[in-house]
Order: structure tokens, then sequence, then C-alpha cells
């Protein structure tokens, strides 16, 4: 045993945990033995470099498969377009479902580690099956002859399926667990810890970037000159990789204990406030019932200070005469303490805040499928060079990769100066910031149609270029920057301490119902438009439609959004812990 081990054998003394309390962290932080934590010794940036490390690999594996995935179906197992992108938005919508239960898992019974080393296993087994099903010609149908295309087999099918959804599990229990785990290894309590986790947000969002700008670039032009099989092996040997980089820094960590199930915490603040309806909440907070310790009931989590809102809820925290004679607090069914209570008064809150970031998800939706649609119809030749219309979305990765440093480096010390805040702007204005940049985004579209139709004169037949479109993705990519960082931290720093993963997980869950708000209004902007026998906003020849009022009806809504969003962020009261 070292100097070390003998420090953390002494620290685990409450009596010298309190003396020595500027030596450890103030968050309840354990290490991998289950120890406290010094703060030299563990954590911070020491950490997190690996855990970065390990995020810039799987974002590589994950869209080295998502991002050309209906290039494959069509082009190796003779899927129609229609069947391909039904299949890709099946298994894509999956991706952002599957992540609850990881969270469930991770917040309840294996904490955030294990739930990230168990999933990343599957993840890995999900890209080692895709490349076998890529590569071993039994698994994948024959070659064209002529105009005749064989269709896969059921068999062949269930391979490729198989792998396919073994991803998708896999990033279920990676995607919300593992930013709120590198955000873990800085200590709330310390001021300066606190400060740098900000950054660290900013770093995930990087790191995401360049494992997507690699897989959208590198991997797509391997798998479209080399072959599908070492295309998708590389991904599956960078998965491996990740997982390397993952395990390296477990001495470095540090573990917050799952603090049970939170559905069933929630469950019991719900019966315990019914059970009591007829009990009178007492004007005098303190006469709620909480533990008398330090710490709270809940493993992982601080005391929260109790809210005046949803005084409702109050009653599963009221001692009623019975309890309070025979002095049995023990079930949790009809007694909650103020915390818990405040863990579900936190859920509550951030529901508005939650719905208005499906209305920016549906909005930045258009990046994968107007904006396409759009460049197939412009000027895409460079020389000899066909740019692909889908390539453009490479300027919105460029843009977020040129604003984090500027955003850390410069924007915030100049922020800082104007609103006194240490991070320069709160979370809830930086997604504010997000939405009105979204806007200008989708009027940058809409002008660039105009022009697209006004130069498509009998005369020329002259396209617009497709360079035209760059402004639309750059501002697309400075608004995510804003808005999706923000809503991550939002999210991990506002959700109640042992609720953090599933939180994260029900954030994720926007980008889903984005995707399907975007194809109701679609649906109901059809159906309007081509009533009568008109060709519509958006017909299958562009030339004779209005796609730019598309673009501008986003516009509005999302002012509208933003609007509502801006009354919700005003009534949002902030996390108070202990």
């Amino acid at each position: 045993m070292g100097p070390l081990d003998d420090q953390l054998l002494l620290l685990e003394n409450p009596l010298i945990q309190e003396e020595f309390s500027d030596l450890i962290t103030g968050d309840g932080s354990l290490d991998y033995k289950g120890r406290p934590v010094l703060k030299s010794k563990t954590g911070n940036w020491r950490s997190c470099l690996f855990i970065l490390g390990n995020e810039v690999c799987e974002r590589l594996a994950f869209y080295g498969v998502n991002t050309n995935l209906v290039s494959y179906l069509t082009r190796e197992l003779h899927e129609g377009n229609v069947s391909a992108a039904r299949m890709v938005s099946t298994w894509s919508g999956t991706c952002y479902i599957t992540p609850l239960i990881g969270a469930f898992l991770a917040d309840a019974y294996w904490g955030k580690y294990w739930t990230i080393a168990v999933f990343s296993m599957i993840h890995l087994l999900g890209m080692s099956t895709l490349t076998l099903s890529a590569s071993v010609p039994l698994f994948k149908p024959t070659e064209c002859e002529g105009s005749f295309c064989p269709s896969a087999t059921p068999s062949q099918y269930a391979i490729l399926f198989t792998g396919l959804y073994l991803v998708s599990l896999g990033m279920g229990g990676i995607k919300p667990c593992i930013s709120s785990f590198g955000a873990d290894q800085f200590d709330d309590t310390d001021p300066d810890e606190r400060e740098e986790k900000g950054s660290f947000f900013q770093l995930v969002y990087f790191a995401i970037s360049i494992g997507c700008l690699m897989a959208s670039t590198l991997i797509v032009w391997i798998q479209e000159n080399v072959g599908w099989g070492i295309g998708f092996g590389i991904p599956a040997l960078f998965m491996c990789v990740s997982i390397v980089f993952f395990f390296c820094g477990t001495p470095l960590y540090r573990f917050q204990r799952p603090g049970g199930s939170p559905l069933t915490r929630i469950c019991q603040v719900v019966v315990a406030a019914l059970s009591k309806l007829e009990l009178e909440v007492p004007q005098d907070s303190s006469l709620l019932y909480e533990t008398s310790d330090t710490q709270s009931m809940i493993e992982g989590s601080r005391k929260l200070e109790h809210t005046d809102e949803m005084k409702f809820l109050d009653k599963a925290a009221v001692l009623s005469t019975a309890e309070t004679k025979t002095e049995d607090v023990s079930n949790c069914w009809k007694l909650c303490t103020v915390t818990q209570v405040e863990e579900l008064k936190m859920l509550v809150r951030m529901v508005p805040i939650w719905a208005t970031s499906i209305v920016f998800s549906a909005a930045y939706d258009q990046m994968s499928t107007t904006f396409i649609e759009q460049g197939t119809v412009m000027n895409r030749t460079v020389g000899s060079l066909i740019i692909p219309a889908a390539s453009l979305s490479t300027f919105s990765i460029i843009s977020i990769i040129c604003w984090v440093p500027f955003y850390d480096k410069i924007l915030v010390p100049i922020a800082r100066k104007f609103t006194g805040k240490q991070k320069g702007f709160s979370e809830l204005q930086r997604m504010g910031i997000g939405q009105i940049i979204s806007i200008f985004s989708m009027l940058a579209a809409g002008l660039v149609e105009i022009r697209r139709l006004q130069n498509q004169t009998v005369t020329t037949g002259a396209p617009v270029s497709i360079f035209w479109q760059i402004p639309q993705y750059f501002l697309m990519g400075a608004a995510e920057i804003f808005f999706y960082i923000g809503k991550m931290e939002f999210f991990y720093d506002q959700s109640p301490d042992a609720m953090r993963s599933l939180c994260t997980a029900f954030s994720l869950l926007t980008s889903s119902l984005g995707s399907y708000l975007n194809s109701l209004v679609l649906t109901i902007v059809t159906v309007i438009t081509t009533a009568g026998g008109k060709p519509g906003w958006i017909p299958d020849n562009l030339d004779k439609g209005q796609l730019y009022n598309y673009f501008f009806l986003w516009a509005v809504l999302s002012l509208l959004n933003f609007l509502v969003y801006i009354f919700c962020a005003l009534k949002y009261k902030q996390k108070k812990a202990s």
C-alpha cells in the first residue's frame, strides 16, 4: 500500500473529511475503489482527456455508418429509394429512443461508468456484425445483371439489421452517459472546477464534430471508392480504440453512486401526495420532512432547498399525526423528503424548456432534408468534379469547429464584462441565441431559393452554384453550437443529481420528436398547397414549386417558438442544492 492509499483510507473517516474538506471533492464523488477522492489526483482535465478521446472515436464509428447508410442499402442491398429512406429513418429514430434504456440503468443501478462500458461492448459487437455483413459475399445479394438486381434474402437482412440495431442499442448506453460522466469529473462545489465544466461541454461538441467530419469525408470516400467492408471495418476499429481510451482513464475517474430507480421515486411522491389530500401544507417549510443528516437519503444526490411552487406535491413531505406519534418515517410511499419532492418539481419545471427544443430540432432537420433537395437542383460542378449535395453539411461542421474556440476564448470574456456571469451567458441565454440564429438560417435558405428561381430563366438556364448554400449551413452550425451545447449543459446542471443521465436522454429525445414534427408539417403543407391540382410548394420539379415559402414558414414557426421560449425561460427558477 502506497502513501496515496494511506491518505485515502484516512479520508474515509468523517471527522478527517471535515478537517481536510478542501482536499477532497464536496459533491460526494468516489474513486474506482469506492473511496473519497483527492482533487489533486483525480478528475478535472486529467481524466476528461480519456473521455474526449473516447467520444471522438465513438462518434466517428457511429457516423461512419449513419452518414452513408442509405447509399449502402440502395447499392449493395438493391433497395428502392423510398424503402431505403424508411429503413434509415426508423433506425435513426431508434438511436434516439434507446438512450432512455441506458440512462435508466445508469441512474438506477449500474452507474454511468459501467453503463458506458457494457453498452460500448454491444456497440462494438454491432459494428463487427455490420462489417461481416458487408465483407462476406454470402451475407449480401449478388451483383446486378443488367437491369435485374436480386433482393436480399431474409437471412441477409437478419444479419444486417442485427448489426444495425446492436449499434443503436449500444449508442443508447453511451450517448446519455458520456457527457454527464465527463461533467462529473468537475466538482460542483468548487467554483474553479465549475467554471472549467463549461469548457468541457464545449470540447465534447468539438470532439463530436471532429468525429463527424472524419466520417463524412474520409470514411465516406473509402466506402465509395475502396469498398464497404473496409468502409465499415475502419469505424469498427475506431470503436475498439474508443473502448481502450475509456478504460485507460479508470484510475483517474470520479464516480457518483447510482441513486436507485428515479421512476420509483417520482411515483412515490405522487402516491404520497394523493394519500394526504386532506392535510394542510404548513406555512413554515422547515416543518416538512427532511433528514437531519448533511447528506440526502438519495444516493449520489445533494439536498435540495424547498421551493414554493406546486404546493400540492409538498403534501408528500407533510408529517401526519400518526407518523409524528410513532416516529415511523420508513414508508417512502407515504412520506417523502423535501429533496425527493423537489426532484419531481425540478423535472416539471424543465418540461416547457424541453418542449420548445422540439421546434428547434425540427428546423435543424432541414439540413438533412430540404437543404439537400435544394442543393440537388443547383450547379454542383467544380471543374470536372460533381459535388454531392449532402457534402455541403461539411460547412456546418466547419462552422462548429470554428465557433467552439471563438466562443470559449473570445466571446465569453467579452460577454462576462456585460453580464457579470462567469460563463458569459447562462445556459438559457445561450439556447435563446441559438434559436435566433436558426431563424436567420431559414431566412437565408429562403432567399437563396428565390435567387435560384430567378436565375432559372428560359434564355440562360444557368443554375445557381451550390456554394450559395454555405451561409445557411454556416448559420445553422453556429445555431447548433449555441443551442445544443447550452441545452446539454442546462439539462446536466438543472436536473436532480441522481437523474442526470435520464434527463440527458430526455433532452436527446427532442431530436427524434423534431424529425417527426418536420414530417408532420411537411405532410400538412403538401396537402394544403397541392389542393385543386396545384404543384404545391415542394413538387418533384422544384423549379415549378415554392420551396422558399417552406423555409419562410419555418422561420415564422421558429420565431413564435422563440417567443414562447422567452416566456418559459423568464419564469424558470434555477436549481438550488446544498
